[in-house]
């Protein structure tokens, strides 16, 4: 084999996909068609979740000083501001849930940071390769470039966008709707004369064909561009058209934007693979679910596609765990994004807020096969449910959680003993915060509870079907 794991795509997926590879041993090589990095802003809002999960995957302090907090919108009309407007509902930090609040970082700067830190644990990414087949056997995958020799891997994960030629390639079909027909233009600009303490929104009213928004980029010198148009249109990308559609619905004048550092149109709409695995080929990211970009819900659900498989792909490889153990991706991942599609769809109609269910701390996995809750009576979280921080005898949980490995947790009980425990795992033993309640709880790698009980009773058994030494 040329390598044991290929992801095809470099994007947030891929990349977050390759450090957890990486920080697990794990030969895994990144291809990417484009002979860089994606340039855009286009998925700029980090979730609290996410932020999580860029804490373990050792990212998180670069992505907090590249980004910033979302600005108050200010309504505009008539050149007047005549209003303001908070885009997400307010939450308090606490110990279980230090990320309350989204960040906004423009998504190129976190592709940089993803891209530097698969460097320093040794990945890399090849650009200038476009896949344009693959065929797979028993043992593997060939995949084939549109220039180059091809190869072979173990595994292949598609990541490689809404549009991707590795799904297609596949015959894995995609069910979706329109979420508007109304085209958007999304812009990374330079502009002048326009604070930056504002996201500046310019409803549509008098000859105006629809709405604008102007949000200033955190930790850039860039604006954000959004504008909609009616059905039908055929968006002027260029300097020019960017100009006037900002003068005809703002009091800016054309001449204020200066320059245009990116520039997309695109229909929101919002689409689900049939599957995502077909054989040893899997489906993450843009490739396996399609979002419109109201709540911000495309790429957390992205990056945490990648954190899933991670742990599971890497069992694989090293011979652990069952045959079936990579089918639960599938199994967990399909479902939520079933439900983040829904909910990205009910935001952008205006029908939900922003608020506790976009910041995707309650997502979690009670149903799969997986997840064994033992007690017959629960004070706090349950098995399949994320894991929250807290402090237990000393030790911060996330702390405990960080790497590639399992955690028992035993709260208000005393931890089992050796023989009775995954060898393999970290064990933190003291009381039992509210939050948990008493018991024993495995939490898994990627940071939900996989197995709960009052005693250690199953707990041999359940870290010998998932394969813990």
């Amino acid at each position: 084999m040329d390598t044991d794991v290929l992801i095809v795509g470099a994007g947030p997926t891929g990349l977050a996909l390759g450090i957890d590879l990486a920080r697990r041993g794990v030969a895994a090589l990144v291809v990417e068609r484009a002979d860089t990095l994606f340039p855009g802003s286009r998925g700029k809002g980090i979730q609290p979740r996410t932020m999580e999960v860029f804490d373990d995957l050792g990212v998180l302090d670069a992505i907090r000083e590249a980004g910033g907090g979302y600005p108050t919108q200010m309504i505009w009309q008539d050149g007047q501001r005549v209003g303001e407007h908070r885009m997400f509902d307010p939450a308090e930090a606490s110990e279980d849930s230090p990320y309350t609040a989204p960040l906004m970082v423009p998504q190129w700067r976190t592709q940089e940071i993803l891209f530097a830190r698969l460097a320093e644990l040794g990945g890399r990414v090849d650009f200038g390769r476009e896949v344009v087949g693959l065929d797979q056997d028993d043992d593997g995958v060939t995949v084939r470039f549109g220039a180059g020799d091809g190869l072979r891997a173990r595994y292949v994960v598609a990541a490689d966008g809404g549009r991707s030629t590795v799904r297609r390639a596949l015959g894995v079909g995609m069910t979706g709707e329109t979420v508007d027909p109304n085209p958007l233009l999304v812009a990374d600009v330079r502009i002048a004369g326009l604070d930056r303490d504002n996201w500046h929104v310019f409803p549509p009213g008098g000859e105006s064909d629809g709405f604008l928004a102007i949000c200033p980029l955190a930790g850039t010198e860039d604006f954000q561009v959004v504008a909609q148009f009616p059905e039908g249109t055929s968006v002027d990308l260029s300097l020019d058209g960017i100009r006037k559609v900002v003068a005809a619905r703002s009091h800016l004048a054309p001449e204020d934007v200066t320059e245009v550092r990116w520039a997309s149109d695109f229909r929101p709409r919002a689409a689900l693979a049939d599957r995502f695995r077909s054989g040893r080929v899997f489906l993450a990211g843009d490739a396996a679910h399609i979002h419109s970009p109201a709540g911000g819900q495309g790429l957390n659900t992205s990056v945490q596609d990648a954190y899933n498989l991670g742990w599971k792909l890497g069992a694989a490889v090293r011979g652990e765990g069952p045959a079936t153990l990579l089918d639960t991706y599938e199994e967990e991942r399909r479902p939520v994004a079933a439900g983040v599609l829904g909910l990205s769809t009910s935001v952008h109609r205006g029908e939900t807020k922003r608020g506790e269910a976009t910041r995707q701390l309650g997502l979690g996995y009670r149903e799969s096969s997986l997840t064994a809750e033992t007690r017959a009576a629960v004070d706090g979280i349950r098995a399949g449910d994320r894991a929250p921080d807290r402090t237990v005898a000393g030790v911060r949980l996330f702390d405990a959680f960080r790497g590639p490995h399992w955690t028992l947790l035993a709260l208000g009980t005393k931890a089992p003993e050796t023989r009775e425990a995954p060898a393999s795992v970290r064990i933190v033993e003291g009381p039992a915060p509210e939050t948990y309640g008493t018991g024993l709880f495995l939490v898994r790698p990627d940071g939900y509870v996989g197995w709960a009980g009052a005693t250690s009773q199953g707990l041999k058994e359940y870290a010998e079907r998932v394969a813990l030494g």
